[in-house]
This record gives C-alpha cells, structure tokens and sequence, in this order.
C-alpha cells in the first residue's frame, strides 16, 4: 500500500434504506476508536446481493442519510453512480485513484464479515484497504466461523496499532466490540413502510462530489 498522508477516513457502504441511528452509532464509535479524520456513507445505486423490490429511490436514500448524519463528522456520498461501478472491489479502486492523498480504511458489521466470501473478489478488497469490523448483534458466531475469517484472521491487528502507523498496509483486520444499536432498516421499513414520502422529491447535493442527485438519476 503506497504510503499516503492525507485525512483518515472510514468507508461504510451499503443500501442506507433508509440509513438509522445504528449507522450513525457505528460511524462515531469507528471514527473514535481507529482515529478518524471523518467517515463516508456510500450510499449503494444498487447492491448485487439484495434484491431491487423494496429499494427505495437513490435520491431519497441519500436525502435521508443526510438527516440521519447531521451535526457529525460523516459525509453522505453516492459516488458510485458517478464512478459507474458497482461492486466494492471496483469502486475502491477507482476510489483510490480518484482520491489519491487519504488514508482509507472500510468499515461493515460482523453480518457483512459473515457472507464477506460471496462478494465479488473479497481477497481483493482486503488487499486494497485495512478492514474494520464491528460487532453486531446475533451475527459474531457466523462472522467469526465464516470462510473470509479463517483467511483474514492471520492479519488480524489491534485498533491502537493501526490508529498510531505511520503507514497503513493491507490486508489488515481489525475487530472492535461494542454495544450496538439494535436498530435495523428492515424494522424501520416493517413499522413505518412510507417513510420514503418524505424524500421522494429531494434534490440533496452528494458531499464529496458535490453534483445534485434528483429523481433523474435513480437506477432504472
């Protein structure tokens, strides 16, 4: 891993359908505990292993993460629909040499850690970025007697090694514990199936890249 010296800063993918008080919680305490300068939502056009019935419009997902991360160092960003990628291998190379100056480490939840081996070149993926995972609630003996783990964990370092390296090297895994929010989007969906009015006519504006996402951009 070439030897960068910009800002530190955490990757969370994923749907953001819609994006909740875990997300936040997470991004805070990863944010505190790795030392990092900020933290990306990548809010996901469309993600290859869920299915596309219930996925509310990009627009609207990324208006309400924005809510959701306010008054918090956490920028909500679609950039993939820029980038034209959509699996995470690709978009983090592309990332990469789009951003060339920061550090970037990707975080996902144990839940993430526990099917890792289905993505699209994951030993790619942990070879290009540090991995942060954190715990989550009901999904740690999965993670943990999962195919990625028995391969990542002889790369496994404690969070105070990588916060204090002068120069971060991959593939790293870090696992932080924590207690977590149980809040999930499916119970947010379940219990309140139109909280996607609200957003349908938003225009937010992408905080990395700056450009307006409308109605129009949407995945068809």
């Amino acid at each position: 891993m070439r030897r960068r010296s910009g800002p530190v800063v955490g990757l969370l993918g994923g749907s953001f359908n819609p994006a909740h008080t875990g997300h936040r919680r997470i991004s805070l305490f990863a944010r505190r505990a790795l030392g990092l300068d900020e933290v990306w939502w990548m809010v996901s056009p469309g993600n290859p292993l869920k299915p596309r019935k219930g996925m509310a419009p990009l627009n609207a997902r990324v208006a309400a993460a924005r809510v959701m991360a306010r008054r918090a160092p956490i920028r909500v960003t679609a950039i993939e629909r820029e980038l034209g990628t959509r699996y995470t291998y690709d978009t983090l190379r592309a990332l990469l040499r789009r951003y060339p100056k920061p550090r970037f480490v990707w975080l996902m939840g144990a839940d993430n850690l526990a099917q890792f081996d289905q993505w699209k070149n994951w030993r790619g993926i942990a070879r290009t970025l540090p991995i942060a995972v954190i715990a989550r609630p009901g999904y740690d003996d999965d993670a943990l007697a999962s195919p990625a783990m028995a391969w990542l964990r002889r790369f496994e370092v404690s969070a105070a090694r990588l916060k204090n390296a002068g120069e971060w090297r991959a593939p790293a895994l870090i696992m932080l514990r924590f207690d977590p929010d149980p809040t999930s989007a499916t119970a947010i969906r379940r219990g309140n199936p139109d909280w996607v009015t609200q957003y349908l006519n938003a225009a937010p504006r992408d905080a990395i890249t700056h450009h307006i996402i409308g109605a129009e951009d949407n995945p068809l």
